[in-house]
């Protein structure tokens, strides 16, 4: 019975994120950015051969490489903003709109309520991830020849293979982005204002960027949740090294064990008004 009101309460929070018009627009702005790539590429012609983001030059040759440039381009930054909006948005947007307190009521126990906020979360990761992926190769596909595709270590594969590692990308990512939510879910406990929670948790992933890129912190390096976030590259060799795929996933899971264990002791202990 606990399983199907968990099941239940999971598919009204689901249906209530993907009804909003602001999660709409948020992939909406991460789909615009395989298409002004794409575009971008179609009308000024080939980028010069290692100027840009890897793929970049790839683009003309086959437009597969669209899908894997944007994200990419969308991992460090765009991504993450969205991200931040919806996980910061989990607890402190119920408690700003008064009903917060109506879903402890109803019930749905503060444990239950915090787990079905996250796996959202994870969910909009996925979607957000499969977004610039699958957007990139449609556009790819419209504008530019399609064929096999040349990988890192120099073998070449059909489309079919391509695309199934495309969609191996867009699961790495949503794995990247896994202790980033926990991290947005757990700063939403704290406050009855989403955007503050929004902004911390986008400021911490650009601070973690920034900490990964100096050599004078290399010790830390391994501990910064968006240290692995760029590690996809492997998956577009043949054969397919999955070290950072498990590395990435082992980092991700310690990130969400510790600041789901923060967000649940700050949310049962707190008192909750609205």
């Amino acid at each position: 019975m606990q399983a199907g009101g968990t099941l239940s309460l999971l598919g009204s929070e689901l249906l209530t994120l993907f009804r909003r018009r602001r999660t709409w627009a948020l992939l909406g702005a991460l789909a615009l950015i395989p298409i002004l790539i794409g575009v971008a590429i179609r009308v000024a012609g080939a980028a010069p051969t290692g100027r840009g983001p890897a793929f970049l030059d790839q683009i003309t040759n086959n437009g597969l490489f669209v899908g894997v440039t944007a994200i990419i381009v969308a991992t460090p930054l765009f991504l993450p903003l969205t991200i931040g909006v919806v996980a910061g948005d989990a607890i402190a947007g119920e408690a700003s709109h008064g009903t917060l307190r109506y879903l402890l009521i109803a019930p749905a126990g503060r444990i239950r309520l915090l787990v079905v906020k996250y796996v959202a979360a994870a969910v909009f990761c996925a979607a957000a991830a499969l977004t610039v992926v699958v957007m990139g190769t449609i556009v790819g596909w419209v504008l530019f020849p399609i064929g096999p595709v040349t990988l890192l270590s120099g073998a070449t594969v059909g489309v079919g293979d391509a695309l199934l590692r495309f969609l191996a990308i867009a699961a790495y990512v949503t794995v990247s982005l896994l202790g980033m939510s926990a991290i947005g879910l757990f700063l939403s406990t704290l406050t009855t204002v989403p955007v503050g929670a929004m902004a911390a948790t986008a400021i911490l992933a650009v601070a973690s960027e920034i900490m990964d890129a100096l050599p004078q912190l290399e010790w830390l390096h391994p501990w910064l949740f968006t240290h692995y976030w760029l590690g996809f590259g492997d998956l577009m060799r043949e054969p397919v090294v999955w070290d950072s795929f498990a590395e990435n996933a082992l980092l991700q899971a310690g990130y969400v064990l510790v600041f789901g264990a923060l967000a649940v002791g700050r949310f049962i202990t707190k008192d909750v008004l609205s």
